[in-house]
């Protein structure tokens, strides 16, 4: 059946000095999201108006992943660009399919007058409110989401039975916005070959954190200090959720059979950053070591990052499910190496072996173990790789976000120029 046209969707032909009106809906203000939002806001004939699920973030929260430490994010989430909240009537300190569960959304589309409808993720109560409001006026929906096949075992019949489910999303979604490689090929099996899918990386705010890291050099030997780092030494760095899948545990095993002699420290160190469920196993095993170049940091918010960026040699994720891991993004910008499992889902973009970073099998300790001695025996090697890694960051950034939303858009309105 033909959907008459609403007030939801605009029925004059896109011409030039009209602006496209484009709705996103995503969860909550998300400090990775937010400078990208500002660029797209700075885009002359593009409207974009923001509807948030929650104001999780804004309002401060226990984080489970960081061991229930109180979160409140130390940059503004909220300015430059345009949104408002979605009434709730099912709110949470936590994300499930029926929480949030919101009410508002019928008539902010159909209130609206936009052109498509943007999307960030679709496995969600909200997120189907979204899709099917959308379909019942005719509007395009562009779905976002950072899914991929190989971040965990799943069986030939979950498989199946997941692409007859997704499948359904062909009817609903018009085009698909890929944060990677991994995630194309996620939406490639699913959706089919022929399904249009736009490039738009996962990105974060290169500037700011090339910009700190700068700042932060200026006064690396005054942070050495008061960790009581001998200066000459390697430095290890990891910065994420002390969760069971991070595998923090195996970085520590890896490190310490970087020691010469029982009872004899590894010629490097080793800064852990975070807060979580594992954090107790990782301390045990740091007391049990008698290991005293190991540092627990605790949990450090996104501005005071880059200090610890500038400071190690490389950065190491050795996670055994993780979609992307937006936090390589932003060490890259420090031009440091980057060491990660082959469960890492930026790996196939962000991580060329040998030549900015090197990855190794997810929870195998010696490969782990092998590529942080290569680190500590080649002196060179670090500054080398993260020269690379530098280079590489550069061609992922917001520019190639905001060029793959508009050709999305191009896609999706008739007369809209890429």
């Amino acid at each position: 059946m033909q959907v008459k046209p609403t007030s939801a969707h605009r029925t004059d032909a896109f011409s030039p000095g009209r602006r496209a009106r484009v709705a996103y809906f995503v969860s909550h203000p998300i400090q990775y999201q937010v400078p990208l939002l500002r660029r797209i806001a700075a885009e002359a004939d593009i409207d974009l108006e923001t509807f948030f699920f929650s104001d999780l973030s804004l309002r401060g929260y226990a984080d489970k992943g960081f061991g229930n430490v109180q979160v409140k994010w130390d940059i503004p989430l909220l300015d430059g660009y345009k949104s408002s909240f979605l009434p709730s009537v099912r709110e949470g300190d936590s994300f499930t399919f029926t929480r949030p569960v919101n009410y508002g959304i019928h008539s902010a589309i159909t209130n609206g007058n936009f052109d498509a409808v943007w999307l960030h993720g679709y496995h969600t109560l909200n997120c189907l409110h979204v899709m099917a409001v959308a379909r019942a006026h005719d509007l395009p929906v562009i779905l976002r989401s950072d899914s991929a096949l190989s971040d965990r075992p799943r069986s030939k019949a979950k498989l199946a039975a997941k692409r007859v489910a997704l499948g359904s999303l062909r009817a609903a979604v018009r085009c698909i916005l890929s944060v990677g490689t991994a995630n194309t090929e996620y939406w490639r099996y699913y959706l089919g070959e022929n399904f249009p899918v736009f490039e738009a990386p996962y990105a974060v705010d290169n500037d700011f954190f090339q910009s700190r890291c700068r700042e932060a050099s200026a006064s690396r030997e005054v942070l050495r200090s008061e960790l009581g780092l001998e200066p000459g030494r390697p430095v290890f760095l990891f910065a994420s959720k002390l969760q069971t899948r991070k595998r923090c545990i195996d970085l520590v095993e890896a490190y310490l059979r970087l020691s010469p002699a029982h009872g004899v420290d590894p010629h490097a160190y080793l800064l852990i950053i975070g807060d979580g469920e594992e954090r107790a196993a990782v301390e045990a095993r740091i007391q049990a070591s008698g290991c005293s170049s190991i540092r627990m940091l605790g949990f450090k918010n996104q501005g005071e990052l880059p200090r610890y960026f500038d400071l190690c040699d490389a950065f190491i994720l050795p996670s055994s499910h993780e979609p992307w891991g937006l936090i390589v993004n932003e060490v890259m910008n420090a031009g440091r190496a980057v060491i990660v499992s082959d469960k890492v889902g930026c790996k196939d973009d962000l991580v060329h072996h040998g030549e900015n970073g090197l990855v190794f099998p997810a929870k195998d300790v010696d490969a782990l173990s092998s590529a942080l001695a290569a680190i500590v025996e080649d002196p060179g090697l670090a500054a080398r790789l993260g020269q690379n890694s530098l280079k590489t960051i550069a061609h992922f950034s917001f520019e190639e976000n905001v060029a793959g939303l508009r050709q999305a858009l191009a896609h999706c309105i008739p007369g809209f120029r890429a």
